[in-house]
Parts: structure tokens; C-alpha cells; sequence
């Protein structure tokens, strides 16, 4: 199958696209403006608060007239833009495949051959997130505003989060010696190209090593060998750092030996960032945060579960000394390790991160509506994934049955190549969703090789449904069409048979707004859908009752912008108390509770509504391996540049062999 680099099959449609968008943009601009000025956000409206009560009112009635007589003004160009633009969306291609073209910063082919499928198998991470990337004066309605500017510090946040060293915990206990990956919201910031083995102590209870390269780009470079590490990580992990903890009986370490550490933090002199401590809370718009917001890697204060560049050891230490020898230490939470698991009768760790995943392989989002941000956010993306899709779907009545203003809003990055791609348009959208054409990506994208030249291959799934509340009878067709649509694309795909295999699935990953929650008493149908009988939701015991770890992933707009959750890490200490998710979470709906979710305390069923999913499926993959769930995250890293948590999940392919 080819891929479309080009949203149309020549130049000339293309220029010709071009002129008449040109001539529809001041029109489409100013009502976006004009709109957005009666739409004021509870940021703006602080903001505000100590202004003189007429004078928003006196703006409105100066700019209001101006907008008016230039959006008249501009309609003749825009009424003949639409007649040029519309017959056009006929040649439009459904997608526009996007490739690194700096081979420096490349790496595609390399990760093909990381994962030899003779050893015993390869992690892969994928994560998703709703944007709410729409034309700014529709944003306002979900309380998000500056869609432009989001979306460039969306995507900064994005490849910070993912381009960090993945860290991994190997525990010695009399009583426990299972391996754990540590936390992943966990934090190296070494100085930039500086690739040197670190041995750091903290006290007598920790040693840690780093290796790998922090950089904000692809992470092309081979890892250097351990030099003092026990434990071996699994094959084609990046940027690696191993800590490994000597302590008590599963790990602990006592009081005496945790405030010992902590007092050496402390030690390290004011510009270091207590470990216990809260972090610093920024005052700027939650898209212009100044350096200190800790949603970025680049900033001064830390997440309490991240590792800080401290002064460490028993001796005396200078800053010079330390960072020279970039000597780092990993946080110490309240007597645990690094990463927290409360419910120990669950296979895999779960957690509320301040961060999106090391090395996070795959990214789908959704409500990237408006193109010029989607440029933005995929020159940031760019940074760290070198392959992705944007501008999905249609416009104008190419395809489907109603009349398309704006795209599906699906957005796909990867570090693997794309093999194929196809998309699909729900035809059945209503209301305002039927202005926009949702649908389903589908991707195949090739992740390693065999030793018999075999290519290792895995399915992605993207789609966002019917948003309206109790279009329950919608979702369900759309997600019936999501199973046709999924099995069409698996067949047409496949260059394997049975007898002669050419292609090796390792995993096929379904994620996406699906607009419905597992609790609610009027998503039932939803809930009981055959979809979940194929695909796992590792949140979910069954219909209407999730694991009492899962939470919501749909935030009140109304607190965005509280102090208390306007930065990641605020938000994330918030999300890990009920009383906190009671507050800034919405929940499920129910015929017994009031719509109102402020202050609102009483019996709530489930931690609030999880309409972000991530599902897998172990059917139609290679028969000899085996998919687990390795990691499971919500995360908080985007913390006032949108109304959903983003999700991520870790996926573990076992060749069902030994490490040789």
C-alpha cells in the first residue's frame, strides 16, 4: 500500500488548495476571533478580577464593530474560496504521512534490528490523549483557550516526557527478589551529550547507575555496557537507568535511613529542590510557563517521584565536583520504592505519572481539529518520532453522508516505520459531531525481523466516537463498524498465509476517546459491546465495574486552571486521593446524583469517568508468543492545556524463550 505524503496527487491541486484556503482564512479567522471574545475562560475571567468592571465590557464594544465590518468585508473572497475548495476535497487524500527528513536524527531502521526475535522479546509503549485542539472559540467551550500556542507546548511536553531514560529497580530482599520497572514518571536530567556510567550512592542503601543519552531528539546511539549493574535490561531498551536498592524486607528502607537521605538532599544547597517537598507552583497561563514549571524537562523543580541531581555520599561534595561527575540519586517515597503498588494481587504496575513514558513507541490523539496547530504539534513530535500521520479524514461531502467542516481530528507518531495506513468515516455522526468526520485509523507498522528474514509487524487502532450524551444507539453502530473495519484492514494488509508465514504479529493495540465510561448506568450498551469480548481492557473487571486502581480520565473544566492541579505534578498528587479526584474529576453520570461536580461528596460510584481507552487483543498474533501488560499509566503532564488524562500502557511480547 502506499502511503501519501501529499494531500493531493499533484501540484497543481495542490497550489490550487492553497490560493483558495488563502482567500477563505481572513473570513474563517475573524469569526474565530469574534466568537472567542464572548467566550471568556475562568483563567481569563482571574485575570481580570482586579479590572474595573466596564472595562472587558468597553473592549468588547470597541473590537466587536471592527471584527464585524472586516468579516463582512472579507465574505466575497470567502464565498468564492468555498466554491474552488469544496469540489477539490474530491481529490483529497484521507491522510498525510509525515517522515524525519534529517537522516541525523533517524532511527527507524535501527530499532528494526534491536529486537531479535531468538531472545526472549521486546516491550512496546504506546500512549493516548484528547487535545482538544479545536479552533480557539470552540476550545473556550471546554474552558481551553490558545490553541495555537497549546499545541506547541503539547508537543514539547510530549517529546520531554518520552525522550527520558527509562529507569528499571532491581530489588535485593531476603524475602523478595522480583525485578520491577521503576517508576516512569521518574526524572534524569544529565548535562546534554554526556553519555558517561554514573555510580552514585545514596547512603548505604542505593547504588544507581545511568547510561544513555537525554536528548530532546530520536535516541539513535547504542547504549553503553553496564559496568557495575547485577541485572541485564531487556533487549532494545533505550537510555537506561538502573538503580539498584540493597534495603530491607521488600525494599523499605527504614525511618532513620530515609531521613538520613533526605537530609542529605537538603544539604545540597537552596538551588536544590527538597525531595519531600511541594513543588513550585507557576503563575503564568498553563501554556507560557516560565522555566520551573515542572511539566517541562528542562525545569528547576522536580516531580516528588523523579530523580534530582543532588549532593550524595558521605563525604563532603562541591557543586563543581558533582556536576562533573553527574552524580544523581533516586527519590525516596515515603518508606517504598520508587514505584507505587497498592493492589498486589494485580500482574502489572499502575500509577499516576507526572510524565508521559521513557521511550514511548506510539502516540495517538485525538481533537488535533485545527491544521495550523496540528503543524505546530508535529514539528515538536518530529523531535522525538520520526514517522507520523496527520490531517485525517475528510471535508466537504467527500465520502460520507453530511457536509464536513474539519477533519477526524486523529493524529498517529511512531519511532517504527508505517507500512500501511487506511482510514475509515463514521457515517452515522449527529448533532455537532456530524460536522466533523470522525472515524478510525488504522496503521500497521513493522517493529523487528527474524533471523529468517520474517517481518515482525503490529496493529494500531485510533478512532474517536459520537460525543453527544445518551447517543448510546450511535456508538454502538460505530463500534460495530470499528470491528468490520478492523478485520477488513487486518486482510487486506496481510501478505502471510498460514502454511508460509512471511509476517509475524507481535500485538494489536486499540486506543481513543471512545466517549463512554465503564460505570455509568445509561452506557450499558456500550459497556456489554462484543468489542470487549476480543480486546482486553486491562482497567476493566467487566461491565459497569473497574479495577479500583483505574480513574477517570475526564477532568472538570471548570478547575482547570485551580491552583491546586494547574501543574502536573499538583494534579497528580490530587489524582492519587479520592477527596482530591472528587473534586476535579467528572464522574459517572446517574439517575440518584445531581449533575453538579464541585463540592460534591457523597457516594460516587468508580473514580470518575475513564473515557480514554487503551485495549489489546491477543487474537490473530504469532501463536508462539505471548502479550502481557507490563505498565499501565495516567498521566498528568498536560495538566491545563486540556480536559482529558492521557493514558499509557506497556506491552510485553514474549518469545517464550530464555536470554541466552
Amino acid at each position: 500500500m502506499v502511503l501519501y505524503t501529499s494531500p493531493f496527487p499533484n501540484s497543481f491541486l495542490s497550489v490550487l488548495h492553497s490560493f483558495s484556503w488563502g482567500l477563505i482564512f481572513p473570513c474563517y479567522w475573524l469569526a474565530d476571533r469574534l466568537v472567542g471574545s464572548f467566550v471568556p475562560t475562568t483563567y481569563e475571567k482571574r485575570q481580570r478580577a482586579d479590572d474595573p468592571c466596564y472595562f472587558h465590557a468597553l473592549c468588547i464594544i470597541i473590537t466587536t464593530p471592527i471584527y464585524l465590518a472586516l468579516l463582512v468585508a472579507s465574505l466575497p473572497f470567502a464565498l468564492i474560496g468555498f466554491l474552488l475548495w469544496s469540489p477539490l476535497q474530491s481529490a483529497r487524500r484521507p491522510y498525510i504521512y509525515s517522515r524525519l527528513k534529517d537522516k541525523n536524527h533517524a532511527n527507524g531502521a535501527t530499532l528494526l534490528t534491536e529486537w531479535k526475535a531468538a531472545g526472549s522479546g521486546k516491550s512496546f509503549c504506546f500512549g493516548s490523549a484528547n487535545v482538544c485542539l479545536l479552533p480557539d472559540s470552540l476550545a473556550r467551550f471546554n474552558n481551553v483557550f490558545n490553541t495555537q500556542a497549546r499545541a506547541k507546548e503539547i508537543g514539547r511536553r510530549i517529546r520531554n516526557g518520552a525522550s527520558r531514560p527509562q529507569i528499571k529497580i532491581y530489588i535485593d530482599s531476603p524475602t523478595n527478589t522480583s525485578i520491577s520497572a521503576a517508576s516512569f514518571s521518574s526524572l534524569v536530567s544529565p548535562q546534554a551529550g554526556d553519555n558517561r556510567t554514573v555510580n552514585a550512592g545514596i547512603k548505604r542503601t542505593t547504588s544507581m547507575e545511568y547510561k544513555g543519552d537525554n536528548c530532546g531528539s530520536n535516541n539513535g546511539e547504542e547504549n553503553r555496557e553496564d559496568k557495575g549493574g547485577s541485572g541485564e535490561p531487556h533487549e532494545g531498551e533505550e537510555n537506561t537507568c538502573i538503580v539498584r536498592i540493597n534495603g530491607e524486607e521488600n525494599g523499605h528502607m527504614s525511618d532513620t535511613e530515609t531521613d538520613t537521605v533526605n537530609g542529605q538532599a537538603r544539604a545540597s544547597g537552596p538551588a536544590e529542590p527538597s525531595l519531600e517537598g511541594d513543588a513550585e507552583v507557576s503563575k503564568t497561563p498553563n501554556h507560557k510557563q516560565k522555566e520551573g514549571d515542572s511539566g517541562s524537562l528542562d525545569s528547576c523543580s522536580a516531580s516528588r517521584e523523579s530523580l534530582v541531581k543532588v549532593r550524595v555520599g558521605d563525604g563532603t561534595v562541591d557543586q563543581s565536583t558533582v556536576n562533573n561527575k553527574l552524580l544523581y540519586k533516586a527519590s525516596i517515597m515515603k518508606k517504598t520504592s520508587v514505584r507505587k503498588k497498592k493492589h498486589t494481587d494485580e500482574t502489572f504496575d499502575h500509577e499516576i505519572s507526572a510524565f508521559f513514558p521513557a521511550n514511548l513507541d506510539f502516540l495517538c490523539l485525538q481533537e488535533v481539529f485545527d491544521k495550523r496547530a496540528a503543524e505546530k504539534l508535529k514539528e515538536q513530535l518530529h523531535h522525538y518520532f520520526e514517522y507520523i500521520v496527520y490531517d485525517v479524514g475528510v471535508y466537504s461531502c467527500n465520502g460520507c453522508c453530511s457536509f464536513k467542516f474539519v477533519n477526524s481530528g486523529l493524529l498517529f507518531a511512531s519511532r517504527y516505520p508505517v507500512m500501511d495506513a487506511a482510514y475509515h468515516c463514521y457515517p452515522n455522526g449527529r448533532g455537532m459531531d456530524s460536522l466533523a468526520s470522525k472515524g478510525a485509523l488504522f496503521l500497521k507498522v513493522q517493529v523487528g525481523s527474524t533471523p529468517q528474514d520474517q517481518r515482525i509487524v503490529g496493529y494500531i487502532s485510533c478512532t474517536h466516537l459520537q460525543a453527544i450524551a445518551g447517543d448510546t444507539t450511535v456508538r454502538c453502530e460505530q463500534l460495530d463498524m470499528l470491528q468490520d473495519w478492523l478485520s477488513e484492514f487486518r486482510k487486506s494488509t496481510s501478505s502471510s498465509s498460514t502454511a508460509n508465514p512471511e509476517e509475524l504479529v507481535a500485538f494489536d493495540v486499540l486506543c481513543g476517546d471512545l466517549n463512554f465510561d465503564n460505570c455509568s448506568s445509561e452506557d450499558k450498551l456500550e459497556q456489554q459491546h462484543s468489542l470487549f469480548t476480543h480486546y482486553k481492557d486491562p482497567c476493566r473487571v467487566g461491565p459497569g465495574e473497574d479495577k479500583p486502581w483505574a480513574i477517570g480520565t475526564l477532568l472538570d473544566p471548570e478547575g482547570l486552571y485551580d491552583e491546586e492541579v494547574c501543574t502536573p505534578d499538583n494534579l497528580q498528587k490530587v489524582l492519587e486521593s479520592e477527596e482530591g479526584r472528587k473534586g476535579y474529576l467528572v464522574y459517572p453520570t446517574s439517575k440518584n446524583h445531581s449533575s453538579s461536580q464541585k463540592g460534591r461528596k457523597a457516594s460516587l460510584k468508580g473514580n470518575g469517568r475513564r473515557i480514554d481507552y487503551m485495549l489489546y487483543t491477543e487474537e490473530g498474533l504469532y501463536l508462539e508468543w505471548k502479550v502481557e501488560v507490563e505498565e499501565f499509566s495516567f498521566i498528568t503532564q498536560l495538566a491545563g492545556l486540556t480536559d482529558h488524562l492521557p493514558v499509557a500502557m506497556r506491552l510485553m511480547v514474549s518469545t517464550g524463550e530464555d536470554d541466552p
